[in-house]
């Protein structure tokens, strides 16, 4: 192993990632693109404050009381509709995906419960919604809420039954911190992958690789330049991700020594299978081909995303077999749960493969096969 030929092989591809303005866009700015988008959209959905459409048909001091009473819960703007129109025909038409009734009667059953004490006398509030709303059901669920507090409030009752949350973690986690990870392990896994896939394969078409191996460059020399090469700029990328994360949303997440471990073992798994890659296909379009059949599925099964426990049983089964699933887990036990046993589980499994991909890369990599 020669340093000074590594250093310089390093200084090269360095050099050449700055002045590709396309690829240090994807590599850096991409990811923090995805993590603003979704960030945003998803940001403090708890405090979340929605528009409910209410339509009184009961028009008394009562069921006017009852609208305002929702509205000044804190979770509810509420929008009156007239009482003449068909509600089915205004969400409709104006794209509202919940509108609540308040029934004739309302204040007479009202008088009944708590003037006459009988109880038996209650209201039916109508919920016309549009099931394929995407957050319809949050917005009915945390309505729900509201209605029971409210009837709590009404009764003057405390509940015999009460709830009381206990989490298992330390904190109270909100999306953007289970996301970020996922960010993580997706960027580092899609660079590594297609920077293996590309430089290998480029090189070895443009015979490029066969010049290599008329000069002093050994086999293990190339192969380092390019790990460290790789882990350079996915160190690069994390960084810079964490540092937007903590600007913008305040994320809350713990730093530590299983961070930098999950990112070179990353960088070791994909560099190593793309490098597989480029001896199986060896023409660059071909290879790239590849690497995107194997790159989507893990994407968007691994749990980068969305929790894997969202998905069917067999896409489960299915997810815990990819390689990303383990770095997102891992990423996750380590910054979110703060579980280093479970980390250290996942740590070993990713650890095996990264091996198993790596050793059969380098053992596929062969430069003076390519002078024959």
């Amino acid at each position: 192993m020669n340093v000074h030929v590594i250093r310089a092989n390093l200084v090269v591809s360095l050099k050449s990632f700055y002045r590709e303005k396309t690829v240090v866009f994807f590599r850096i700015a991409f990811p923090v693109i995805l993590i603003l988008v979704f960030g945003t959209i998803f940001m403090e959905r708890d405090k979340e404050i929605f528009d409910l459409d209410v339509q009184d048909l009961d028009q008394t001091n009562s069921s006017a009381q009852l609208a305002k009473a929702i509205g000044l819960s804190g979770r509810f703007k509420i929008n009156q509709v007239a009482p003449a129109v068909n509600a089915a025909q205004y969400a409709k038409d104006n794209k509202r995906n919940l509108v609540l009734i308040i029934p004739k009667g309302c204040e007479e059953s009202l008088m009944h419960r708590m003037g006459l004490h009988d109880p038996n006398a209650s209201v039916t509030l109508t919920e016309i919604h549009d099931p394929s709303s995407f957050g319809v059901t949050t917005k009915m669920q945390v309505l729900n809420i509201v209605i029971a507090g409210i009837n709590q409030e009404m009764s003057g009752k405390p509940p015999f039954i009460k709830l009381a949350e206990t989490s298992i973690l330390t904190k109270k986690y909100r999306f953007i911190e289970f996301f970020v990870p996922g960010i993580i392990a997706m960027a580092v896994m899609t660079a590594s992958l297609f920077g293996a896939v590309n430089v290998n394969a480029e090189l070895r078409q443009k015979g490029v690789l066969r010049k290599l191996s008329t000069t002093p460059i050994t086999r293990t020399d190339w192969v380092l330049s390019n790990i460290l090469y790789q882990f350079i700029l996915a160190v690069l990328s994390t960084t810079v991700m964490l540092l937007v994360s903590y600007g913008v949303f305040n994320v809350s997440l713990a730093i530590n020594a299983w961070l930098p471990v999950f990112v070179a073992l990353d960088v070791f798994a994909f560099v190593g299978l793309g490098m597989i890659l480029t001896r199986v296909a060896k023409e660059a379009e071909s290879a790239a081909a590849a690497a995107d059949a194997l790159m989507f599925p893990m994407m968007f099964l691994s749990g980068t995303f969305f929790p894997v426990e969202m998905m069917p049983e067999f896409l489960q089964k299915f997810a815990r077999i990819l390689p990303l699933y383990y770095v997102n887990e891992g990423l996750r036990a380590s910054m979110v749960s703060v579980d280093n046993m479970a980390a250290l589980r996942y740590a070993a499994v990713i650890g095996i493969f990264a091996a198993v991909v790596f050793v059969l890369g380098i053992m596929t990599t062969t430069l003076s096969e390519e002078a024959r």
